[in-house]
């Protein structure tokens, strides 16, 4: 089997930064306030193209599945991480449980 255009560390790259563009776009859309801010509103619709565009360049070096693994968990982490640093929320211990599981399931598919 021939390595595809772009290497597996870049694909997870693409990936990621797939995950960063997600949260970006979760924080816009918030800030739009159901899309009453429409510049807040569009800015969340154009992040999260770019977001499936990086997805669409992470996959063609990676499973598909392992790349949307990635991107959620991205989000998920990226999301916790906003919402405690932007908007003061807090995550109680089984929410960091949570949180380190899902960094496991990432890392043992990406090494799989």
């Amino acid at each position: 089997m021939s390595m595809p255009v772009f290497s597996f560390s870049f694909s997870f790259a693409f990936a990621v930064l797939a995950g960063l563009f997600d949260v970006a776009a979760n924080l816009a859309s918030s800030k739009s306030n159901g899309f009453n801010h429409r510049g807040w509103g569009a800015l969340s619709i154009v992040l999260v193209l770019a977001a499936f565009a990086l997805l669409a360049q992470a996959v063609k070096g990676m499973e598909l599945a392992i790349a949307y693994a990635v991107l959620g968990a991205t989000g998920i982490f990226g999301t916790a991480i906003s919402g405690r640093l932007l908007l003061g929320q807090r995550l109680k211990p089984i929410g960091w449980i949570g949180l380190c599981l899902i960094f496991g399931a990432v890392l043992v598919l990406h090494t799989a």
